[in-house]
């Protein structure tokens, strides 16, 4: 599969920092490589908005599903008396992948947060057959989230390629090691953790952003095709 779901342990994890990012470094460093950036559903004004300002997107391209009020999918949709129309959501993703080299997808909320009234973020992995990379926020707690959150991609049976810390707020080495230990979260899951993503003060600095992501071990994240561009790469 030509594509990479971004979720993360909740909504405030720092998935779309994350995705931004990531996409700051491909543009930066692999433009020749067409990517696609896709976020299937959002409720609420936010990432989808920043995607287009970042990258020149059209906004119905990254975003076909859209809801007014920021509530999980089924909620806001009842609201609208709509339901969450996945099916469209799955096309646009087709037709995009089909016409990129590789799709950033943006999940919505954590794995656990629902779509629909019978489906979860994790579901829609499986179903979508998206490898996926998870965003843990550096804070009390990330251990345990941590931990959860692989126990439910593997009862979903996601390919589940790495961990990444995020640092929403400034942390030290030492905060870091004592909030989400490495060794410790490897060691609970078995899943590698691919580094701590710093802090980044302003979301629209491409090169910031691309500085950021290039301090992860994005040869576990992208194929290896790409690395023929490596000798170019930041850091």
């Amino acid at each position: 599969m030509n594509a990479l779901l971004v979720s993360g342990t909740d909504t405030d994890a720092g998935k779309t920092v994350v995705m931004s990012a990531l996409a700051a470094y491909w543009q930066t460093y692999w433009s020749t490589e067409r990517l696609g950036i896709f976020k299937p559903i959002q409720s609420g004004v936010g990432d989808c908005e920043l995607y287009s300002q970042l990258f020149g997107l059209d906004p119905a391209a990254v975003t076909p599903v859209r809801f007014e009020a920021p509530l999980a999918p089924p909620i806001a949709a009842q609201r609208e008396g709509r339901t969450v129309a996945v099916e469209i959501a799955w096309q646009a993703f087709e037709q995009l992948r089909r016409s990129r080299d590789f799709v950033l997808v943006e999940g919505l909320g954590g794995l656990g947060s629902p779509v629909t009234h019978e489906t979860t973020v994790a579901d829609l992995a499986w179903d979508w057959r998206l490898p996926t990379v998870l965003v843990v926020p550096v804070r009390l707690g990330a251990i345990a989230q941590a931990v959860a959150n692989v126990a439910l991609a593997r009862q979903s049976k996601i390919h589940l390629k790495g961990i990444i810390l995020n640092c929403a707020q400034p942390q030290s080495d030492e905060t870091i090691a004592d909030f989400a230990p490495v060794k410790l979260i490897e060691s609970l899951t078995n899943i590698p953790v691919l580094g701590a993503f710093p802090h980044v003060s302003n979301l629209t600095d491409i090169p910031q952003l691309a500085q950021a992501a290039s301090q992860l071990d994005l040869e576990r994240l992208f194929p290896g095709n790409l690395w023929r561009f490596s000798d170019q790469a930041a850091g």
